[in-house]
């Protein structure tokens, strides 16, 4: 089971964090909550489409179906979430999103600023 979600999590690693920055905003559709639940489900679930069981297959479909929902929920995202997703997923913040350190006047220091060389 950890092995199944560990090579998953290598495969949609990015589709995840936008995600879930999108379910974090104020605007999220109901559906794209229900959506990102089932998709949790089906990956939790013993029951899959192939049982996995079978050595090989029994991933793949986990593999393949999974990415593919997670894209799909992301591409019926309305644009301004989408967009405020994929800014937060990349490590930047929306405009009007500022961090309170990033708000602070130029010209503040760091106490510890005089201890370092």
């Amino acid at each position: 089971m950890w092995k199944r979600l560990s090579v998953l999590w290598l495969a949609v690693r990015g589709d995840v964090k936008r995600l879930w920055y999108a379910l974090g905003h104020p605007e999220a559709p109901g559906w794209l909550k229900a959506g990102a639940l089932a998709v949790v489900l089906y990956l939790l679930s013993p029951v899959d489409l192939i049982p996995d069981m079978i050595p090989v297959l029994g991933v793949v479909d986990d593999l393949v179906i999974v990415p593919m929902a997670l894209r799909w929920l992301l591409s019926r995202l309305p644009a301004h979430i989408r967009e405020h997703a994929e800014a937060r997923a990349g490590g930047t913040h929306p405009p009007g999103g500022q961090r309170p350190a990033q708000r602070r006047s130029a010209g503040a220091q760091s106490p510890w600023k005089p201890l370092r060389r």
